[in-house]
């Protein structure tokens, strides 16, 4: 009875994911700082570095389910984990306040960008029409928000069946919106490079339709757990994060919506 657990910590065992993941880190950024500079070999260790770390993540969330599943995720635990997600979508609000930033300062000073002729949008630039496609993808976010708090819902009141479903409805919107989002950029009137309104454009818009890619793969995994029976109504952390991060992702998206497309085209001849 000496070592019976007397708290509702849970003390980690050595692991050796934080050491592999950072070398991993480490072999990722060189190897891409080498490949822009047309070393032969950073792309090879770019890739090396990209596969050590998704590897990373693989087995390091794999342990983490584990210890969830053997009951070591107390209610303090489950406190600091949700905290943890906290900070970390916080550090993805300031990451996007930088984009935003941008577009911003040569939106409200084009007079100091000679390039953009004193103007925003810069003169002879077409822009996307707001209220096409880009409405049809805001509609689509709002929907799959809608979506995954039903899924929320039934799995806190014990219907997994509609959990499931939830899941599957917001999987599925989030595809579409990637695959729309995809379609706008290859029929773009404007490019990525020579043009401050294409480079900050395809930033902002374009990170955050990576984060719709992370987070459809999150609510993937959390689909499959849910298959395997992994979440309780009581004990649900990893659907719960996937779920804040989704809504996360919805709420910048209006943002852009209203600051990039909206806003930032206003005035200026619409493409097709």
């Amino acid at each position: 009875m000496a070592g019976a657990k007397s708290h509702d910590y849970h003390i980690l065992p050595p692991s050796p994911w934080p050491f592999i993941g950072s070398i991993a880190a480490l072999v990722l950024a060189v190897g891409a700082v080498m490949w822009m500079h047309s070393h032969p070999a950073g792309s090879w260790l770019f890739f090396l570095g990209l596969a050590g770390v998704l590897g990373t993540m693989f087995c390091w969330w794999a342990d983490v389910i584990r210890e969830a599943n053997a009951g070591e995720h107390t209610p303090v635990v489950q406190l600091h984990l949700r905290y943890g997600m906290i900070l970390f979508i916080a550090s993805e609000v300031m990451f996007f306040v930088g984009w935003f930033w941008a577009w911003f300062d040569f939106a409200l000073f084009p007079s100091t960008v000679e390039a953009v002729g004193g103007v925003w949008p810069p003169k002879g630039v077409e822009v996307i029409d707001p209220f096409h496609l880009p409405l049809l993808n805001t509609l689509i976010l709002l929907c799959s928000g809608t979506t995954v708090t039903w899924a929320h819902h039934a799995l806190l009141h014990g219907d997994r069946d509609g959990m499931q479903k939830g899941l599957w409805c917001t999987i599925a919107l989030g595809l579409i919106f990637s695959s729309i989002q995809a379609y706008e950029y290859a029929h773009a009137p404007f490019a990525f490079k020579g043009l401050n309104y294409g480079a900050a454009f395809f930033m902002a818009t374009g990170f955050h339709g990576f984060h719709v890619i992370i987070g459809t793969i999150f609510l993937t995994v959390c689909l499959i757990r849910a298959y395997r029976g992994d979440f309780t109504p009581k004990q649900h952390f990893g659907f719960e994060a996937a779920a804040w991060y989704w809504h996360f992702v919805d709420v910048v998206w209006l943002f852009l919506f209203v600051s990039i497309y909206v806003w930032g085209g206003w005035g200026a001849p619409v493409h097709g």
